[in-house]
């Protein structure tokens, strides 16, 4: 296998794999612990979104062929609606967003991985969906780099000159600066700060417990997607974090955007 990242080895995801698998098989026939059924509900939806999202991490990871993803991604989706459906009738608030992409900086990440990884695998229909249950939670317009990273693929979106989290301060001038050369050194130093950026997050150090652990890669696929779309030159970027073979495949199959 052509494993993507230093830290991860065939074992490994083997190894995750097989608790994936199990990890299904076991909710089949056991609940969550939980105070009310619609509770149980919720907590089963982010755990079988969170798992997926998971498995197409390890699979990047592992080197596995991109068009992999693909199915993936779309039950991934479906799984984030299903999330948002549980969590507005547990909350009894039915424009919630499944990420609270303006309090955690982690979330916000998720929200635009996922973004990025439905531009990298040309899926506009799925970008549209998922990006639905964000938008009618509020989040319209209030965020560069979200409008930023939609506005080629999607229409009537928002210029806007802020945004939530520091740590995207890079990417976002990568993007607006007027030198080829400088938009480089920008996305690179993005990836540079990534990782420490998120000590906070649950995944953080995950690459640190062993091949039975919960490490299925670190991936800012955010950066490729915005390299991607903004025509950065990307050839001098050889950071662990940023997903080079994807930006190729978007590349080599764009169509869409």
């Amino acid at each position: 296998m052509n494993i993507r990242q230093e830290y991860y080895s065939e074992s490994h995801y083997r190894s995750f794999l097989k608790e994936y698998d199990e990890a299904i098989e076991f909710s089949k026939t056991n609940t969550f612990e939980s105070d009310s059924p619609e509770e149980e509900a919720s907590l089963r939806a982010s755990h079988f979104q969170s798992l997926l999202l998971d498995k197409i991490f390890a699979c990047y990871t592992a080197g596995e062929k991109i068009d992999i993803l693909i199915p993936l991604l779309e039950e991934l989706i479906e799984k984030y609606e299903t999330l948002q459906y549980k969590l507005s009738i547990l909350e009894q608030s039915p424009k919630i967003s499944p990420l609270a992409i303006d309090d955690w900086p982690d979330q916000y990440e998720e929200c635009v991985q996922v973004i990025g990884l439905c531009i990298l695998l040309n899926r506009i229909d799925l970008l549209k969906r998922f990006v639905v249950l964000i938008d009618q939670a509020g989040y319209v317009g209030d965020d560069t780099l979200y409008e930023d990273l939609l506005k080629k693929a999607l229409p009537n979106r928002h210029d806007v000159d802020q945004w939530y989290h520091d740590v995207y301060t890079p990417l976002v001038q990568a993007m607006y600066v007027d030198s080829k050369e400088k938009s480089s050194e920008l996305l690179g130093e993005y990836c540079n700060q990534w990782y420490d950026a998120f000590i906070q997050a649950p995944w953080h150090d995950n690459h640190l417990q062993g091949e039975r652990g919960n490490y299925v890669g670190y991936w800012a696929i955010e950066a490729g997607a915005i390299a991607f779309l903004y025509g950065i030159d990307d050839s001098k970027i050889d950071h662990m974090v940023y997903p080079k073979d994807l930006v190729e495949y978007a590349r080599n199959n764009k169509s869409t955007v």
